[in-house]
């Protein structure tokens, strides 16, 4: 079975909005594991506009099950995994602007750079994935940096499939299947939902994780967070 890890940012968007700590950001880390989430997921930025440094250390002794964190590798979050030790830390190459995450590195252009912060991380025993486009050569790239798993950049195939265009899982089944060649593992995230997550599974060969995050939100205002954490669990069977 494919593992879901709940990326969490959206609460604190909500929680800040508004200012004090409604909703209970630990609380929702701790239920969605409860309702059987196999890990949870946070992205903070450097203007804490969502999560914070803070929440990071605080969710520590909360997630029991895996706890990633992704950003982009500058110092400041350097310093932040390896003070809380994730199980698993997601590089993802966000401009500090950036309003969420829209591309994946260039693995041979900035291969040196990355197996640098790769090794960093492995020395702390910390699992890194790089954040990748559908791209096969970018899996060879994300090999060649000693990561241990990708993370698939998901949002051109759930903008294909919204359209009725089921082609457009193609260049990941690609990717996956490289990756699987180079015994590299195999996350995914962005814009997977309700409706996609079944299909996409069903497609990609030995996906090991995927983290989702502002639809299983968006569609818990609707459903309830259990019903739909519950909803993914089995679609990813």
């Amino acid at each position: 079975m494919t593992k879901l890890s709940v990326n969490i940012n959206k609460i604190a968007t909500l929680r800040n909005s508004r200012g004090g700590n409604v909703p209970n950001l630990l609380k929702v880390a701790h239920d969605v594991q409860q309702f059987g989430a196999q890990g949870v997921t946070i992205h903070p930025r450097p203007d804490e506009r969502h999560i914070r440094y803070q929440d990071a250390r605080d969710l520590k002794p909360i997630v029991y099950t895996e706890y990633n964190i992704e950003g982009n590798p500058v110092k400041n979050f350097m310093d932040l995994v390896l003070e809380v030790k994730p199980t698993q830390v997601t590089l993802v190459p966000d401009a500090d602007d950036a309003l969420t995450s829209n591309a994946g590195w260039d693995t041979i252009k900035h291969k040196d750079f990355l197996k640098e912060v790769i090794q960093e991380f492995q020395r702390n025993a910390i699992r890194t994935s790089i954040f990748v486009d559908a791209d096969e050569k970018m899996v060879e790239g994300a090999k060649e940096t000693g990561a241990d798993r990708i993370e698939l950049y998901t949002e051109s195939f759930a903008h294909e499939y919204g359209l009725g265009n089921a082609k457009g899982i193609e260049p990941f089944v690609k990717a996956a299947l490289r990756a699987n060649e180079l015994n590299i593992g195999i996350n995914a995230g962005h814009d997977l939902s309700l409706d996609n997550i079944r299909f996409f599974k069903e497609n990609i060969p030995n996906l090991l994780e995927v983290s989702i995050g502002h639809a299983l939100i968006s569609e818990s205002i609707y459903l309830g967070i259990e019903n739909v954490v519950n909803m993914y669990l089995q679609k990813l069977k």
